[in-house]
């Protein structure tokens, strides 16, 4: 751990100061930090030391950020920015103040029947989300499940997740995750892995829950994997009796080992699961058809007492409007039939229910119509039509007096779409056109094309009120540093050599010719104009170097050999050129 806390107080690209080691992984370890630029804490994800140079590992973490960028849902942990070009490979998430479930699971053991469906439908709802999106999870299991202390879920690690437009990372891949999670069809290596397996897993982790216990273990992996195809789990009743019945079938649909009787979406559990909740003792009918399930009722249904229910219901309407049309026609014109009111003040109360019990018993007809409001708070009474003190006159014991009541829904609100990825052109008019202020703020980012969205302030998936400013983080592409050309010309080779490394170039080619105005050995031209930008270390210069004044006779005298130059530690003679080559070349 002291390694780690090494890392405590380091300024990653200027802008996120780490601050507390939060936990340790496998492959990488999580710490809270300071975005100093939104002035908010978040979680960075930093790939350790040993997997920093290994590709499949820096392909994850390109996978987990381009899988949940594409995603905003409230259950799946939002992830800000990433950098994997670096010295430090890192994610930058959604700070969570919470523990993972399995170390909850590890504490409180099995979980009551509440809790199990709560957390199995928060899950469902975030896989419903990415399935949607084309994204398959793969690996469901409770250390990537985030629980916060107000009970909220949080689905987390997108590493390996099958995305609509990318292909497998490796061939191993196929069978990754942990073993006690994995479908069948993961088990045994197949091709085309959709949404369904991630249904089993999450039916196995219910099983977890609801039971505390896994329901396939074993010596190896192997034999793990061998049961999930082969095998099938004990009931859970067989462990606890008083799981719901109905529970326990979700759970076993869920985890058939042939994925077309298996739950075929994610709103098909959820949906049972929220009938179980309504209803513990619910059953259901067929165990190997969860998209025909419905709840069995007892007793025999029949249409005869619908219809007398519509019939009465029709005649009552006629009585009722008989007795209205009698008493206009006989009573409107007997003042002791008659009662004149004055329009009470309603403009500031609260509508709520005892305000509705109070209408019911007076002589109004009441119309509620809602509007937005930036200084009123939601549930409060707007204004009123007619306004307070007005009378009207009518019949006794008849709703007669017509009142509008006009009720704030509070400041009017939006939901933040996701913009991520998208057009920085296309973003900006969608978010003009619905009232919004737009700043423009860029940054570099190795994963995110130059001119389309990083991220937004607000985020995706936030409650932001209508018309207000919207800072949208758009990607200038890859950081790609750069250096100053120096002026070469005129200087000899051993000042160019000192310019070449302070300036991280490389030496392209080497050429000669005579000069009159320059000594032998003297840079008289360069391929680079000084005082350019060019990439650190990738630009290359080509120097021309002067043989000297062009000789007077015809025949070229032989080239004088430069004095003796000492290279790597041996004493030696060689060409200038070839000392060149080997001093500048990388």
């Amino acid at each position: 751990m002291d390694a780690y806390n090494n890392y405590i107080g380091l300024m990653l690209d200027d802008r996120y100061r780490l601050k507390r080691l939060v936990g340790v992984g496998g492959m990488a370890m999580v710490f809270e930090a300071d975005d100093v630029f939104r002035k908010t804490v978040v979680a960075v994800k930093i790939l350790k030391d040993e997997f920093a140079s290994d590709e499949v590992s820096v392909q994850r973490f390109i996978n987990e950020s381009k899988a949940v960028l594409m995603l905003s849902h409230p259950n799946i942990v939002k992830i800000f920015d990433v950098s994997v070009k670096g010295e430090y490979k890192y994610i930058v998430m959604e700070y969570i103040d919470g523990i993972t479930l399995k170390s909850y699971m590890q504490k409180k053991g099995a979980l009551s029947v509440k809790e199990t469906i709560s957390y199995s439908i928060q899950i469902l709802r975030a896989l419903e989300h990415a399935h949607l999106g084309g994204i398959v999870h793969r690996d469901i299991k409770p250390q990537n499940i985030m629980l916060l202390k107000n009970g909220q879920i949080k689905v987390t690690d997108f590493g390996i997740a099958k995305l609509p437009d990318a292909k497998t990372l490796t061939a191993t891949d196929k069978a990754i995750g942990t073993v006690y999670y994995i479908s069948p069809e993961q088990a045994a290596g197949e091709k085309g892995i959709d949404r369904r397996t991630d249904l089993y897993s999450v039916g196995v982790l219910m099983y977890e829950m609801i039971t505390g216990r896994l329901p396939f273990d074993g010596e190896n992996p192997v034999s793990i994997a061998l049961k999930q195809i082969n095998e099938d789990a004990k009931a859970p009743t067989e462990l606890i009796p008083t799981i719901p019945k109905g529970l326990e079938q979700i759970i076993q649909f869920a985890m058939e080992k042939d994925k077309d009787k298996r739950f075929q979406t994610a709103t098909q559990m959820i949906d049972l699961l929220e009938k179980v909740r309504e209803n513990p003792g619910v059953v259901f009918r067929q165990k190997n058809a969860p998209q025909k399930n419905m709840p069995v009722k007892s007793g025999r249904a029949t249409m005869l007492p619908i219809i007398m229910g519509v019939v009465t219901a029709f005649v009552l309407v006629l009585m009722v409007s008989a007795f209205v049309v009698i008493n206009d026609v006989f009573f409107s014109d007997d003042a002791d039939n008659t009662i004149t009111i004055e329009v009470e003040e309603f403009t500031g109360k609260t509508y709520d229910e005892t305000l509705i019990k109070s209408l019911e018993k007076t002589n109004y007809r009441v119309t509620v119509k809602y509007e937005y409001s930036e200084t009123v708070e939601s549930g409060v009474i707007l204004r009123q039509s007619p306004v307070a003190g007005q009378t009207r006159k009518g019949p006794k014991n008849q709703k007669f007096a017509d009142l509008t009541l006009y009720v704030s829904q509070g400041e009017e609100t939006i939901v933040m779409e996701n913009y991520a990825y998208s057009d920085k052109r296309q973003a900006q008019i969608d978010l003009r056109n619905k009232g919004f202020t737009v700043v423009i703020n860029e940054e570099y980012s190795d994963v995110v094309p130059d001119g389309c969205v990083i991220f937004t302030v607000p985020a995706a998936g936030e409650t932001v009120p209508a018309g207000g400013t919207v800072v949208l983080t758009i990607s200038r592409g890859e950081k790609i540093e750069t250096t100053i050309v120096p002026n070469f010309v005129g200087t000899t080779s051993v000042d160019a050599y000192e310019m070449l490394v302070k300036s991280d170039l490389r030496l392209g080619s080497i050429s000669y010719r005579y000069d009159d105005y320059a000594d032998y050995g003297i840079i008289v031209d360069q391929s680079l104009t000084a005082g350019s930008t060019v990439p650190k270390g990738v630009a290359k210069v080509n120097f021309v170097i002067s043989k000297g004044p062009e000789p007077a006779a015809v025949t070229e005298p032989p080239v004088t050999v430069p004095p003796a130059v000492t290279t790597g530690g041996a004493a030696g003679t060689t060409s200038f050129e070839d000392w060149l080559a080997e001093r500048y070349s990388r």
